[in-house]
């Protein structure tokens, strides 16, 4: 696959969204090493796009890559100089894909969770600042104590405020005529789970 699109509005120093959303899960799961297959799945790239990616990135030193059979391994270069601003730059930025969904969806009674609001336009191609804020919708019975500290936890890494909506799975399906549900379904969401640029609810 080969990306021709205009460079992402969240961030458009970058040539594709994939970019950043790469960057932004090894720099903020610093820890972990990813194979590059699970990463190209995760984000829905083809195998030769995200090596060849990885290929750019590991040549820039920005990131590590080593062979474990046929697994390739990638990681975010912290040792670099450039690991503490890069960290910060996408966790602005692309933060949110990378850490929302690792927080939200191992919780009991979370069917679904879905990014809304200013981050996912800009995600979705909608120009503008970066937003200050990230707006989440977790569908499901979820005890609201774990959502509190789920979203206390992202804010930390993502240095930015996180509020988090519940609805019940029957009225996110059958919203009526409830304007808050509305209103979200008439603007870009991004599933937390399945990263499909550009989707909607």
């Amino acid at each position: 696959m080969t990306y021709r699109g205009p460079p992402p509005a969240l961030l458009p120093l970058l040539r594709t969204p994939f970019q950043g959303e790469l960057l932004a899960w090894l720099y903020l799961h610093p820890q972990e090493e990813a194979s590059l297959a699970e990463l190209a799945a995760r984000f829905s790239v083809s195998g030769a796009t995200a090596s060849r990616e990885a290929d750019r990135l590991a040549e820039a030193d920005l990131i590590t890559a080593r062979r474990h059979g046929n697994l390739r391994l990638l990681r975010a270069n912290t040792a670099g100089r450039l690991a503490g601003p890069l960290t910060e730059l996408f966790a602005l930025t692309y933060g949110p894909i990378a850490v929302l969904g690792d927080l939200l969806l191992p919780l009991t009674g979370v069917e679904e969770a879905h990014i809304y609001g200013s981050w996912a336009a800009r995600y979705s191609g909608e120009r503008g600042g970066v937003p200050n804020d990230v707006d989440v919708l977790v569908v499901g019975d979820v005890d609201a104590d774990e959502l509190y500290e789920a979203a206390r936890k992202a804010e930390r890494l993502l240095g930015r405020e996180v509020n988090i909506h519940r609805v019940p799975s029957d009225r996110w399906r059958e919203p009526g005529a409830d304007p808050f549900l509305a209103s979200v379904r008439s603007r870009p969401t991004v599933p937390l789970g399945t990263f499909e640029r550009g989707s909607s609810a």
